[in-house]
């Protein structure tokens, strides 16, 4: 977890659409609405000192901050009265502070960031939106971000601006595995890696062919898959345009290496099923790593396919449907085995997956229980089994 995780102050800011950079020791708040010696609005960063017990923010030591951009005034022109100094800080790497302000919320020292910095942006707000009623803190460009503020390389925007920080934050766990990196897996990618888990590692042997790209999230170039990469390598590189910490193993899970996943908070199981998969459902749930397992089924009917779709959970405290759900057996005779492009129904395998996996951890309301799903194509029927009571 990052330093704003673990602060309680620092998270609230987030939750309320502030632009929050934790740099060299410091607090940067960007785009603070103010109005400038030309008497228009504009947007400074805010400098704060950032006190810490190594683990999370303590009280505030300072209650300054420092502006960088132009000293602000007031609406009718006038140099705001809190400023303290105008006296130039240089902090490196082109952040120089133009002068200090010095103002206390209530006259008391600030309790936590969260109460220094929000005073601070409301005051500058105040004559900012006498002359723009629209001038806001949360309505900000794309910003990189570092490691030690978020595992995304810009600003996760979308949270903040749907007010489900608090909720998001429930998906905030250390580490999932996706072992399989196939249509369903790839599209279980490019869902898991939107929201914050810390660490995403990926497992698969195979490398990236002109199929797989008919059944995969995103698009592969001509060269892409010219070259056939690994597919741990190709997914990896690809999102980490995106976000930190994914992990590729170039690697079948075998007995040899299944306690690997033993490490993991939860596992996502998109591969054939086979020998292979009885193995690590059973490591699994021998040491209560919770897990979903999906599965397809497409067959031809005359001139068109039938399919179904299926999502089977196993859990510390609820797995023992898994061998009648599960099914270990190599199938050849499927013709999802013949690389039939079912991109769509790879996409809805992937997100029941997902959307189960988001249920036990509380971001979505869990009133079924349910421990094993199936989605019938010909019907347009989905049922749900294995209902915990």
């Amino acid at each position: 977890m990052t330093l704003v995780d673990r602060s309680p102050d620092l998270t609230q800011l987030v939750a309320d659409g502030y632009d929050v950079e934790v740099r060299d020791g410091n607090l940067l708040i960007h785009h603070a609405p103010y109005v400038n010696s030309a008497g228009q609005v504009d947007y400074a960063i805010l400098v704060s000192e950032l006190s810490t017990n190594a683990e999370r923010t303590i009280t505030p030591g300072r209650h300054e901050v420092w502006v960088v951009g132009d000293v602000p005034h007031d609406h009718q022109g006038s140099k705001i009265s809190i400023i303290a100094d105008e006296n130039r800080f240089d902090y490196g790497n082109g952040l120089v502070a133009c002068c200090r302000l010095s103002g206390k919320p209530g006259g008391q020292m600030p309790v936590d960031y969260h109460q220094k910095i929000s005073n601070y942006v409301d005051v500058l707000g105040r004559y900012a939106r006498a002359i723009d009623p629209t001038a806001t803190h949360t309505d900000y460009p794309p910003r990189e971000t570092s490691a030690e503020e978020s595992v995304f390389c810009y600003h996760d925007s979308a949270t903040s601006r749907a007010g489900l920080s608090a909720v998001t934050a429930k998906l905030k766990v250390g580490k999932i595995a996706i072992v399989g990196l196939g249509g369903t897996g790839s599209y279980v990618l490019d869902l898991v890696a939107k929201t914050p888990v810390n660490e995403l590692h990926l497992y698969d042997d195979d490398v990236l062919y002109a199929h797989n790209a008919f059944r995969a999230p995103g698009a592969a170039t001509f060269d892409d898959v010219k070259e056939t990469p690994p597919k741990v390598q190709y997914f990896a590189e690809r999102y980490s345009q995106f976000r930190r910490n994914i992990v590729p193993h170039p690697v079948r899970v075998t007995e040899g290496n299944v306690d690997e996943l033993l490490a993991m908070d939860f596992v996502f199981l998109t591969l054939d099923a086979g020998p292979s998969k009885r193995i690590i459902v059973e490591r699994l749930k021998e040491h209560g790593v919770a897990f979903v397992d999906c599965g397809m089924g497409v067959q031809r009917q005359d001139n068109s396919l039938r399919g179904i779709v299926r999502v089977t959970t196993g859990a510390k405290d609820h797995c023992e449907h898994l061998d009648r759900r599960i099914s270990y057996a190599d199938v050849g005779a499927d013709e999802y085995d013949w690389n039939i492009q079912t991109a769509d129904l790879n996409m809805l395998n992937a997100a029941m997956a997902v959307l189960k996996w988001k249920k036990l951890c509380g971001y979505y309301v869990d009133s079924k229980h349910e421990y094993n799903s199936q989605f019938t194509v010909a019907r347009n029927q989905l049922h749900n089994g294995e209902v915990a009571e």
